[in-house]
C-alpha cells in the first residue's frame, strides 16, 4: 500500500478515541523523535489516500485517520526504568516489620472493638492488608460469630457503620437493619458527627437489590457530606484536623471506597495518613505513635518493592511489543503501551500476578490495535475479510487479507496461540477454541457498528448497549482471566463457555467498563466522528439534555453495582480471584475515565499518575 497524498479536510468520520479504549501500542521511538513527530501529527482528522494494489490496476480509497499523538514513554526509557528498592536489605526489612504489624493484629484480639476495626480499615487503604488476609478474616469471624454490632446497641454511628462495611466486604452476611437505630421517629436518619456520615455514606454503597434501609442512607449521607463540604469551604479558617476530614470526604464524593481499586487508593491515603495529627504528637500514647510509624514505613516499602516488579513487568511488555514491529507498520493505531499496563495494576496488584500483568497487557494492546482497524482505517469490505478470518482462526487466511491487515492477525493468531499453550502446560487443557470464539465475538461486534456507521443508523440504547458491553472487549479479557485464575478448570465452571453465555458477573464488569468509557470519551468522539454512544443515544431516545444523559448514566452503573454486590452467593463456581478481577476492572474504569479520557488522551493527570504508580518511588 502506497500512500499518494493526504488532503486537509476535516471529515465528521474520523476518529480518535477506541470504543475499547484498551491499551495500546508502543514502538522504540526516543523521546526526541516522538517530540519531532509530534509536531506534525495533531489531533485533527484527515482522509487519506492511498493506492491499493491488488492486480495491474490501482484503486484508490479514502480512508479515515485520527492522526494519534505518538507516545510520550519511549522504549529506551521505559528499559531504561530501576528501582533500589529490591534484594537485600529491603527484603529483611520487609519481613520484620511484616512481622511487627502481624503482632499488633494478634495483640487486638483482646482490644476494643473500635481499635481492631480501624487497624484493618488502616491497613487496607494503606495497601498492606493482602499480607494478613488470614488474620483478618480470623479477627472479623469472631465478629459476626458474636453479632458485636447487634448485641450492642451502644455502638455509634461510626463504629457500626465501619464493622457493617468490612464484614459485607469480607463476604459476611450482615443485616441493613441494624442501622435502624440510627433513625427518628419519623423514620429518617438523624445528624450526627461528620465521622459517622462518612462511615454511613461508605458503607451504603455494599448495598444489594431491594435494600431500601441502605439506600436511604446513601442519599441522606450525600446530601450531608455535600452540605459540609460547602460549609468547609466557606470557612477558610480550618485547623489541620478539619483539612484531612475535608480531604477525606472530598475523596468520597468523588468515588466511594467501594469503587477503587488497592494500589490506586494505597498511593493516595499514605500521604493522607502521614499528616495524621497523631504520626508524630509527642503528646499521645508512645505505643500508638509507634504502631502509625510502623504502619506507614511497612506501606511505602511495601509499595516501593513491589513497584521495582511492576517496573520489570513493563520492561517485558515493552520488548514484546517492539519485537513484533506492529508500531512500526501501523502508525494510524494509538500507542498507548505505558497506559494499558496502568490498567493492570489496578485489576491484579500482588506481586505474584506479574504473568497475568504481561498477558493481560497484551491483550488491551491487541483489542486496541483491532478496534482502530474497525473504527478508523478499514473499509467494510475489509472489515468482513477481517471477521472471516479470526472465525476461521485458520493462518491461511492470511492470504486473503489485505497487506495491512497481515501483521495485526498474524500478531495476534500467535499471541492466543502461545497463551494457550501455556494453559496446556500448566493444567493440561487446551483452551484456544474458547479464546478465538471470543476474539471472533468481539471482531462481529465492531463489524455491525462499522455497519451502523457506513449506513448512518442511529441505534437505540438498548441496542447500543446489547453490542457495546461485548465491544468494549471486556469478556474477551474475563475469559483469559478465568483460566488464569481457575485451577482446576471445573465442567461447571467452564458450562458458561460450551454454551456461549457469559455469568451475569462479566455481563455487569463489562457494561460498566462500557459507561464509564462512554462518559470520559463519547464528547471527543462524536465530535472526531463515530456511531452515538450510550450518551447520545439516551438523548435520542428521551430527547433529554446531555447532563442528565450523563446522570442517567452514573445511576446505571450504580444499579450494576448493586446487582454484582447481589450476585457473590451465585458466584460459588468461580473461583475469588477470578469474581474480582472482574470488578477491579470496574474499578478501575471508573478511576482511568474519572476526568476524561485517562487512556486515550496524554493528559499530564495521566502522566501524574504513571509516575505515582510506576516509575516514581515514595520517599521513605
Amino acid at each position: 500500500m502506497q500512500c499518494m497524498a493526504v488532503q486537509h479536510q476535516f471529515t465528521t468520520s474520523s476518529l480518535l478515541i477506541c470504543k475499547s479504549s484498551f491499551g495500546t501500542l508502543i514502538t522504540p521511538k526516543t523521546f526526541s523523535t516522538a517530540r519531532a513527530k509530534s509536531k506534525v501529527r495533531s489531533s485533527t482528522c484527515y482522509p487519506i489516500q492511498c493506492s491499493v494494489v491488488n492486480s495491474s490496476n490501482a484503486t484508490t480509497i479514502d480512508r479515515r485517520s485520527a492522526n494519534y499523538e505518538p507516545p510520550i514513554w519511549s522504549f529506551d526509557y521505559i528499559q531504561s526504568l530501576s528501582s533500589q528498592y529490591k534484594g537485600e536489605p529491603y527484603t529483611t526489612r520487609l519481613n520484620k516489620l511484616k512481622i511487627d504489624v502481624k503482632r499488633m493484629l494478634v495483640e487486638m484480639e483482646s482490644s476494643l472493638l473500635l481499635t481492631q476495626l480501624e487497624l484493618i480499615d488502616t491497613l487496607q487503604r494503606l495497601g498492606i492488608s493482602y499480607h494478613f488476609e488470614n488474620e483478618i478474616k480470623t479477627l472479623l469471624k469472631k465478629k459476626f460469630i458474636t453479632n458485636t454490632i447487634v448485641n450492642n446497641p451502644t455502638c455509634d454511628l461510626y463504629t457500626t457503620a465501619l464493622e457493617f462495611r468490612l464484614l459485607r466486604q469480607y463476604g459476611f452476611a450482615v443485616t441493613q437493619e441494624i442501622f435502624n437505630v440510627f433513625k427518628d421517629e419519623r423514620g429518617e436518619f438523624k445528624a450526627s458527627d461528620v465521622m459517622g456520615v462518612l462511615a454511613l455514606y461508605e458503607a451504603s454503597f455494599y448495598e444489594k437489590k431491594d435494600e431500601n434501609i441502605l439506600e436511604e442512607a446513601r442519599v441522606f449521607t450525600t446530601e450531608y457530606l455535600k452540605k459540609y463540604m460547602i460549609m468547609m469551604e466557606q470557612n477558610k479558617l480550618l485547623c489541620k484536623d478539619d483539612n484531612n476530614m475535608v480531604l477525606l470526604v472530598r475523596h468520597a464524593l468523588e468515588i466511594p471506597l467501594h469503587w477503587r481499586t488497592t494500589k490506586t487508593e494505597a498511593r493516595w491515603f499514605i500521604d493522607v495518613y502521614e499528616r495524621r495529627k497523631d504520626m508524630n504528637n509527642n503528646n499521645n500514647n508512645n505505643n500508638n505513635n509507634n504502631n502509625n510509624s510502623t504502619l506507614l514505613e511497612f506501606a511505602k516499602l511495601d509499595f516501593n518493592m513491589v513497584q521495582s516488579i511492576y517496573q520489570e513487568d513493563l520492561k517485558h511488555l515493552s520488548r514484546w511489543w517492539s519485537h513484533s514491529k506492529l508500531g512500526e507498520k501501523m502508525d494510524y493505531a494509538r500507542d498507548r503501551l505505558v497506559e494499558a499496563f496502568l490498567w493492570q495494576i489496578g485489576v491484579r496488584f500482588e506481586p505474584e500476578f506479574s504473568y497475568f500483568r504481561r498477558i493481560s497487557a497484551r491483550l488491551y494492546v491487541l483489542i486496541t490495535v483491532i478496534d482502530d482497524i474497525y473504527d478508523v482505517y478499514g473499509t467494510l469490505e475489509e472489515l468482513e475479510l477481517f471477521t472471516n478470518a479470526v472465525e476461521r482462526w485458520d493462518v491461511k487466511a492470511i492470504d486473503e487479507l489485505p497487506d495491512y491487515m497481515k501483521m495485526p492477525f498474524f500478531t495476534l493468531f500467535n499471541t492466543i496461540n502461545e497463551m494457550a499453550y501455556d494453559l496446556l502446560g500448566e493444567q493440561n487443557f487446551v483452551n484456544v477454541k474458547f479464546l478465538k470464539n471470543t476474539w471472533a465475538e468481539l471482531c462481529r461486534c465492531y463489524l455491525h457498528e462499522a455497519k451502523w456507521f457506513y449506513s448512518g443508523y442511529k441505534p437505540t440504547l438498548k441496542e447500543y448497549i446489547d453490542n457495546a458491553w461485548l465491544s468494549i472487549g471486556g469478556p474477551v479479557i474475563f475469559v483469559h482471566a478465568f483460566f488464569s485464575f481457575t485451577n482446576p478448570i471445573t465442567k461447571e465452571a467452564l458450562q458458561f463457555l460450551e454454551d456461549g453465555y457469559y455469568p451475569s458477573i462479566i455481563r455487569q464488569g463489562s457494561t460498566i467498563l462500557r459507561l464509564a468509557d462512554d462518559l470520559g470519551t463519547s464528547s471527543d468522539e462524536l465530535k472526531r466522528g463515530d456511531i452515538p454512544k450510550s450518551i447520545q443515544c439516551y438523548m435520542h431516545d428521551t430527547g433529554i439534555s446531555e447532563d442528565e444523559a450523563r446522570e442517567h448514566s452514573k445511576f446505571m452503573i450504580s444499579k450494576i453495582w448493586k446487582e454484582m454486590n447481589s450476585e457473590d452467593e451465585y458466584n460459588s463456581c468461580y473461583s475469588k480471584e477470578f469474581v474480582q478481577v472482574c470488578k477491579n476492572l470496574s474499578r478501575m474504569a471508573l478511576f482511568m475515565y474519572q476526568h476524561g479520557d485517562g487512556h486515550g488522551s496524554q493528559t499530564s493527570q495521566t502522566k501524574e499518575r504513571i509516575y505515582d504508580l510506576i516509575i516514581n518511588p515514595i520517599p521513605m
